[in-house]
């Protein structure tokens, strides 16, 4: 957060909207890809913007351009300039901090959503940014990086014949798209259950390194809370919108893709709990052990304090001291001592104190 925000000061001074990409995602491709298609034919393109907006403008297909790489700006506004996109649009496309909404301009929608993968090798969430662009005949989508999204399935979906994207308006390809990045959702949430269970584990055993895992988890969760939270607002817009873009028949997809929004929302939340509720137990047991280790220590103390006086009393350099000369002297002063420390371990046991 404070990395964004630190990149937004770069913006400071700047007209509105004027495309600053803010990012810490660096890539030095911008690939375009493009998909033509009807019930009929399904043609895909890989190329330069300019040959995805000439091939979109004379096709009288459905298509979807999908942009990776925001850093070129200047590209994204060649783009946006030949589907007329507000300027105010391209910049939020460009502020890859955005919080998940969606805005009715009119003509098209612009939504953004966050795409949330967990990266195995290190053991964390990775999020990238997502935008689209959602007109009558066509969708475009932005991504930071090339390459990592969850759309295969899709990609490979619309080049069957007689699918359901294919024979439906880019508002069901949005919903499918936005139903692959949900669906995305439960994975990384599958992958948080495993790490909450093996930290339950590894909390019964207080080693050094809980309660840095329980913080990184506690962290990346509040995370994973503000980046889908708003996801739910977005979902609810689009069933709302009356200006022709998302046809009734989608509307009822939506309610499916809203529901699991509303269910991967609970399951933070619960995780959330969990986690604190963890946190609250290993304090409790890293201060129960700390008692123990005190109440150890006390009844040492205590034990020694008489033996620590009668000693001192003997050790005084007086000629005329009780028993100094005696024969049974130190017997007698070490039974003394023996039945003192007999006497208050006997009275700790029956305390249950120790």
């Amino acid at each position: 957060m404070a990395r964004a925000l630190k990149n937004r000061s770069s913006k400071v001074g700047l007209p509105p909207g004027t495309p600053v990409y803010i990012g810490d995602k660096k890539s030095a491709s911008f690939n375009v890809e493009t998909f033509c298609y009807d019930d009929s034919k399904c043609e895909h393109k890989i190329g330069s913007l300019d040959e995805s907006c000439k091939f979109s403008k004379k096709s009288e297909q459905q298509f979807w351009i999908n942009v990776d790489g925001l850093q070129n700006v200047d590209e994204l506004k060649s783009l946006t300039e030949t589907f007329d996109v507000h300027s105010l649009v391209l910049e939020d496309i460009s502020n890859t901090d955005q919080r998940p909404k969606v805005e009715d301009y009119e003509k098209y929608l612009y939504l953004v959503v966050k795409m949330i993968s967990f990266n195995e090798q290190d053991s964390k969430i990775e999020s990238e940014q997502i935008s689209f662009i959602l007109g009558k005949n066509f969708l475009l989508s932005f991504q930071e990086l090339p390459g990592g999204d969850v759309f295969n399935p899709i990609r490979e979906r619309i080049k069957v014949a007689g699918n359901k994207i294919r024979k439906s308006n880019p508002d069901f390809l949005l919903y499918s798209l936005l139903d692959v990045i949900i669906d995305n959702y439960f994975v990384v949430m599958e992958k948080f259950g495993e790490r909450i269970e093996y930290l339950e584990d590894d909390l019964i055993k207080s080693s050094k390194g809980t309660i840095q895992n329980l913080h990184n988890l506690k962290r990346e969760m509040l995370f994973l809370r503000q980046s889908i939270w708003p996801l739910r607002e977005v979902i609810s817009g689009l069933e709302r919108f009356d200006n022709g873009l998302i046809k009734t028949g989608t509307k009822l997809y939506l309610r499916d893709i809203y529901d699991h929004t509303v269910h991967i929302i609970d399951v933070i939340e619960t995780y959330r709990d969990m986690i604190s509720g963890m946190v609250d137990i290993y304090l409790s047991s890293i201060n129960n052990k700390l008692s123990e280790i005190v109440k150890v220590l006390t009844i040492i103390t205590t034990i020694f304090m008489p033996l620590t006086l009668v000693v001192g009393f003997y050790g005084m350099n007086f000629h005329y001291i009780p028993l100094l000369s005696s024969p049974f002297g130190y017997l007698f002063v070490l039974g003394i001592m023996l039945t003192s420390v007999t006497t208050m371990l006997i009275l700790f046991r029956r305390k249950g104190w120790m």
